[in-house]
């Protein structure tokens, strides 16, 4: 996806927000909305379901991975995607580089 088609995407996602936590919970919205879970990937080393994306009471975006009755939330930007990537995945895309990462 283009720089400019990522800008784009921030835009929608924090259009009418006042400062991070806001744009941060508009992230979280358009992700919840259109990225296609679940999904399997792959964390240190391990192939987890990711199940759900949430909001951490310290305004985290994390997934919700599950493996054999275990769940662990990883933070949405450093959860490796897989390949090919689950649709709605540009979201996460441009939440990334909204981050600085």
């Amino acid at each position: 996806m283009s720089t400019a088609e990522l800008d784009a995407l921030i835009e929608e996602a924090t259009v009418d927000t006042y400062d991070a936590i806001e744009a941060v919970n508009g992230f979280l919205a358009v992700i919840d909305e259109h990225l296609a879970v679940p999904f399997s990937t792959t964390v240190l080393g391990v192939e987890v379901k990711v199940v759900k994306v949430d909001l951490t009471s310290d305004f985290r975006v994390v997934a919700r991975c599950v493996r054999e009755g275990h769940q662990l939330d990883v933070g949405l930007l450093e959860l490796p995607l897989p390949v090919p990537p689950p649709d709605g995945a540009h979201w996460v895309e441009a939440y990334r580089r909204w981050s600085g990462c």
